[in-house]
């Protein structure tokens, strides 16, 4: 299906774009040290970097991923923005930013250093910088295909033309200027696309008429997690809880750097631990926009007389495209410049994102590290330009491998599965275990990557059973993804201990700042109600109970 947009809608799209390369340009006379390039100078309060925080989280993966999963998979979905991500942020808000924040750390590798040694820091960053890399990819893939699903453009030139917009912005305002952007793309994304799920719940003839239609397998939350065959994700809750729950979810939002690079840049530790916080209100509205979509496009395709139908690509359907199709079905010309802008603005929100956190661990944690440690400070923001045109070059190669899935939300979970979920085992018991030894922390991270790794490599060619990673008789791409997960956590976390065990201990004088028990806590007398972290925390956590009732 292509659009003939009108003179209105390319206008809109053509201002955006310029608008974006000029904050860049804007902005680079603000980035000239490596404070300013990378920490955006650690000016923000606490709004502006926990609109930021949330912006670089809503990439692709949350809204064609999300609105796809949700055609696929039904309300189980909502399990990503609820019990998949906000006791997470509050976890990172209350508990683990004073450890990042007071050591002034330029990432989450340089923690590691600080805290075990420099093998781990080296380790971790390297897998962080494939994996950005490869996230990057879906962002670049997903902007590629919403101008390739609204005008019938070629793959390559949607891509390249991403590619360079992003890079060109980046590059040139460093952090800051992802930051600026991204509180921009925020208020577009919710202006741009709400109406889409407005409209639908009108069309079909509102919120009961939806759910009626739906089978059973896709109504609920939880009522139908006791059994897996009763879902259309084929997980039971005990797969939700420990491997979404617990190791997806804290594994992504307490250390990946691409979210809690944010926080890094908040004036101060108040402000630092409220990004989370905030961002976390917000996070629990977004299912209105992206589990709503996808609902009413399950709805439209399943009805003869709607028409609707979700775009083809070799004979594979592409749940992806179900928003841009929503669009397309009820955004007029001269308005859906509107919605393409605000899908364009979510896929450089997230690639922005990543491409800030990659050459920010690439120049620090690696080039700095193991190729040149006496550069001077200027020489590594240069550094973090060139990683940062490297860095979408290499975009635009794993673009084309998350083309090759049908869902790009399953390519993502199978991505942190690798990475994030042992890093969560080896930070949990590093900050909170003052004898964790820096070889435990080596040795396990190195095992639980290699093992989540293998046994995607396993059911991917046949090697196991996909339930034999599940426990169970049925199992879905993404409930192995929720299994291999929390393996891969128990293996980390089983390892460390045991090389700890009989390994050489930091001295305790090494780990004030880093560890609980000798780290300072700020406290929070004379600030109003709704500027302390764990009362804001607490009511952020009962909005998301009360909501998980509800959709029981």
């Amino acid at each position: 299906m292509v659009l003939h947009l009108s003179w209105v809608d390319f206008l809109i799209i053509a201002l955006y774009f310029v608008f974006v390369i000029g904050i860049g340009v804007y902005l680079k006379r603000f980035a000239g040290t490596g404070e300013d390039f990378f920490l955006a100078g650690r000016r923000n309060n606490a709004w502006v970097a926990g609109l930021a925080f949330l912006s670089a989280n809503m990439g692709a993966l949350e809204l064609m991923g999300m609105t796809g999963n949700t055609f696929e998979y039904g309300m189980f979905v909502a399990h990503f923005y609820w019990i998949g991500a906000i006791p997470a942020m509050l976890f990172l808000a209350v508990y683990m930013m004073p450890f990042y924040y007071s050591s002034k750390i330029h990432s989450v590798p340089g923690y590691l250093k600080l805290r075990f040694d420099e093998k781990t820091r080296v380790l971790n960053a390297i897998a962080f910088a494939i994996m950005t890399l490869l996230v990057s990819g879906i962002n670049l893939y997903a902007m590629a295909l919403v101008l390739r699903t609204f005008l019938g453009w070629n793959w390559d030139a949607c891509m390249w033309a991403s590619a360079l917009t992003v890079a060109t912005y980046v590059a040139l305002g460093g952090l800051m200027s992802a930051i600026f952007t991204e509180i921009v793309q925020f208020f577009l994304i919710w202006f741009g696309l709400v109406l889409a799920s407005i409209l639908g719940i009108v069309e079909v003839g509102g919120w009961n008429e939806i759910f009626s239609r739906l089978p059973e397998t896709m109504r609920h939350l939880w009522a139908t997690s006791a059994d897996p065959s009763l879902n259309g994700m084929h997980v039971t809750w005990m797969g939700i809880v420990l491997g979404l729950g617990f190791v997806l979810s804290f594994g992504y939002w307490t250390t990946d750097f691409l979210v809690v690079q944010r926080a890094f840049s908040a004036n101060n530790l108040r402000s630092a631990r409220m990004t989370p916080i905030i961002a976390s209100f917000f996070k629990m509205a977004l299912p209105f926009i992206v589990v709503m979509g996808g609902l009413i496009a399950w709805v439209l395709a399943h009805d003869p007389r709607a028409g609707f139908h979700l775009l083809e690509e070799g004979g594979q359907i592409r749940y992806d495209s179900a928003l841009p199709m929503l669009i397309a079905r009820y955004y007029p010309q001269g308005l859906i410049g509107l919605g393409v802008t605000a899908l364009l603005a979510g896929f450089m929100a997230g690639q922005a994102g990543n491409i800030s956190a990659f050459n920010t661990v690439w120049t620090y944690d690696i080039y700095k590290s193991v190729i040149n440690r006496t550069a001077s400070d200027s020489h590594y923001v240069w550094m973090g330009r060139v990683a940062t045109i490297a860095g979408i070059l290499v975009s635009v190669v794993t673009a084309y491998w998350a083309k090759s899935f049908p869902s790009i939300m399953d390519y993502m979970q199978a991505i942190f599965s690798w990475v994030n979920a042992p890093l969560f085992a080896t930070m949990l018991l590093g900050m909170f275990v003052v004898w964790i030894t820096p070889a435990g922390a080596f040795w396990g991270l190195l095992a639980g990557m290699l093992s989540s790794f293998s046994l995607f490599i396993a059911v991917k060619f046949g090697w196991i059973a996909q339930n034999a990673i599940t426990l169970s008789g049925v199992a879905s791409p993404m409930a192995a993804n929720f299994w291999r997960a929390w393996w891969a956590w128990l293996i980390t976390f089983g390892v460390t201990i045991i090389v700890s065990l009989f390994t050489e201990k930091k001295p305790r004088e090494e780990l004030v700042g880093l560890v609980k028990g000798l780290t300072p806590i700020e406290k929070d007398e004379g600030a109003k109600f709704y500027q302390r972290p764990g009362v804001m925390a607490v009511i952020s956590l009962i909005v998301m109970v009360i909501l998980n009732i509800i959709f029981w």
